[in-house]
């Protein structure tokens, strides 16, 4: 035996390794030891590459999702694609170190077909898809907020990578695909736990506004559940045809829909008592009718007798 070679075998392919020729001496084929090289080559990239992508590459994403305050919920999604990512880079490095180059590229052009024609197919749900990347990165809204967009309101329950769960203040709930909520615009009026709130208070034009004004932020200020921080403030925002408009700028700690109903209608309430003790009018609109009344002659319609 001369060269690792047995005599009368044909010599050993070419691109054969160390691990190659160790098996090519217990086995004594050089083909079948290349091939079952190649597969432990495959096997060991493989476990090499997805090792390290669990042990140092998802630890590293759950470090950036607590720096950006995730919820459990959202991070769900971004997780499940992270570990598909990593099945396929080490799948592509498995390849790679065993060279199959020729499959690899075979499995590319038919990955690369396939994706063409499932991506004209399901466009609408690769929009959705690539809306909820957005809405988990950008963060317009999270569980538990109350958003609105168009003509809906309510609040956010469930958020997945394709549609968006908001369920209305009558006890409706909304699938929305995601693509809405990203190509119009929505409005969040929750900030930091908080929801500021506007009315508009219709004094009379012989009204003395700066004791209205007065009124408005005392009532503000003597409900308990009316923040003090930012403090109520009002500005004169309307001439109407019969009334001053006097907005009132206040802010609330609970902004669920039920809280902020019934605050506001406590605290209009109290406004408009105090409006009537101090002598200040809340003027209904006035519509002037202009023109006249014909009257013409007419002929009387003959009676019945004749």
């Amino acid at each position: 035996m001369t060269g690792g070679v047995f005599p009368g075998q044909a010599d050993p392919p070419s691109d054969i390794g160390v691990v190659g020729e160790l098996l090519e001496r217990v086995l004594g084929d050089a083909t079948v030891a290349a091939a079952l090289e190649r597969v432990l080559l495959f096997v060991l990239a493989f476990l090499v590459v997805y090792l390290l992508g669990r042990l140092v590459v998802l630890p590293v994403l759950g470090r950036a999702f607590d720096r950006r305050d995730l919820d459990r919920h959202a991070r769900r999604p971004l997780i499940k694609i992270a570990k598909f990512g990593i099945v396929f880079v080490a799948l592509a490095a498995a390849f790679g170190a065993a060279d199959f180059g020729n499959f690899l590229v075979s499995l590319a052009g038919i990955a690369a077909a396939g994706a063409l024609a499932i991506g004209l197919a399901m466009q609408n749900v690769i929009r959705n898809f690539v809306a909820g990347v957005f809405i988990y990165t950008d963060r317009p809204f999270q569980l538990g907020d109350w958003i609105e967009w168009e003509d809906h309101e309510g609040v956010v329950e469930d958020i997945s990578l394709r549609v968006t769960r908001v369920r209305t203040f009558d006890n409706e709930l909304l699938t929305v695909p995601n693509s809405a909520l990203t190509e119009t615009v929505l409005k969040n009026p929750v900030d930091a736990e908080k929801l500021r709130l506007k009315f508009v208070f219709g004094i009379g034009y012989d009204d003395d506004i700066e004791q209205a004004t007065d009124i408005i932020v005392e009532e503000a200020n003597a409900h308990p559940e009316i923040l003090e921080d930012p403090e109520p403030s009002v500005r004169l925002t309307e001439l109407g045809d019969s009334d001053v408009g006097l907005q009132s700028r206040f802010w609330i700690g609970n902004p669920s829909r039920g809280e902020f109903v019934r605050i506001k209608g406590e605290y209009v309430t109290a406004v408009k008592e105090r409006f009537d003790e101090e002598g200040i009018d809340i003027p209904y609109p006035v519509r002037t009718l202009e023109g006249g009344v014909a009257l013409e002659d007419r002929v009387a319609p003959p009676s019945i007798s004749e």
